[in-house]
């Protein structure tokens, strides 16, 4: 098996069309048909659905996919490994981040690492934290910033960067306010909520929260970002429970502590592969970030 048969698969699979990754790959689309026959050939097994439209992955398409691509993943940090101890650090640092997250500045940290390494290339996405754990367990990501979605496992550990409480965000003049207000998830039983999706930390924190109080809640309103929410909860549509930090995003809302969840915190960690895997660019911005990066208080921190 040729690592090239490998990337041509990948390519195939992310575009799902032969035309437009044969042309990503500056290949000819009869190359990249034989690679991916050949491939099939000493797999004994067809790979992908072809139809005149699109091609989509078979089964074993799918279980080679997540294999092929944390080939090719140690296959890049093998090569950038050798550069570092060349003294130079380069290739690509891909990145993940959820919005808002507590515990570090994304946006300051990638700036500080770009000037101290010039011939890195970032990439970054932006996603919930159930994806990027995907992500970079699949190798698909050298790192990411999220928030603790699972234990650590043999493809996917964690690195802790803070943790803070839940609190509750609604307009000054809503019924819930009153001086020196403490809430339950009890108190919040008949609420309309604006949340996130739930693939994001903040939504899966309030949903562990309220599950671990025994009260069922139902999100009327679900947006995929933070502004959009403090909107909606600004228009009076609604309630949101959220990371504190988020209050200094809008202080016109009035935030109100949130009690009786058992001690449920919104923990935001960084998410790598194993020490044996993970790539020189993604230790040299643990090291920033660990010995001198940019690292605010969870008041002043998030990007979003």
């Amino acid at each position: 098996m040729e690592l090239r048969h490998l990337q041509h698969f990948v390519a195939v699979a992310e575009d799902q069309h032969f035309t437009r990754a044969a042309e990503r790959l500056m290949v000819s689309q009869s190359g990249l048909s034989a690679s991916i026959r050949a491939l099939e050939r000493e797999l004994r097994a067809p790979l992908f659905v072809r139809t005149t439209r699109r091609v989509t992955l078979t089964e074993a398409g799918r279980a080679l996919l997540g294999e092929a691509e944390r080939i090719l993943a140690q296959v890049r940090s093998a090569h950038e490994a050798v550069a570092a101890v060349q003294g130079v650090l380069r290739g690509t640092l891909a990145i993940g981040t959820e919005q808002c997250i507590a515990g570090v500045h994304v946006a300051s940290l990638l700036a500080t690492f770009r000037r101290r390494h010039p011939d890195v290339e970032i990439r970054l996405r932006q996603a919930g934290s159930g994806a990027l754990a995907e992500e970079v367990a699949a190798g698909r990501l050298d790192l990411a910033f999220a928030y603790r979605t699972q234990a650590d496992t043999d493809q996917l550990r964690s690195v802790a960067l803070t943790s803070e409480p839940m609190t509750v965000l609604c307009r000054p003049d809503h019924r819930l306010t009153a001086p020196g207000a403490v809430l339950t998830p009890q108190d919040l039983g008949g609420e309309v909520f604006v949340d996130f999706h739930p693939d994001w930390g903040p939504r899966r924190t309030t949903d562990a929260a309220f599950s671990a109080a025994g009260v069922r809640r139902t999100v009327a309103l679900e947006v995929n970002d933070v502004h959009s929410l403090l909107d909606l909860v600004d228009e009076n549509l609604g309630v949101a429970v959220v990371p504190s930090h988020f209050r200094h995003k809008r202080p016109t809302l009035t935030a109100l502590p949130l009690k009786g969840t058992g001690e449920t915190e919104y923990e935001t960690v960084a998410l790598l592969p194993p020490p044996q895997a993970t790539s020189p660019a993604a230790r040299a911005l643990m090291a920033l970030l660990e010995t001198g990066g940019p690292v605010p208080t969870p008041a002043a921190s998030g990007t979003g």
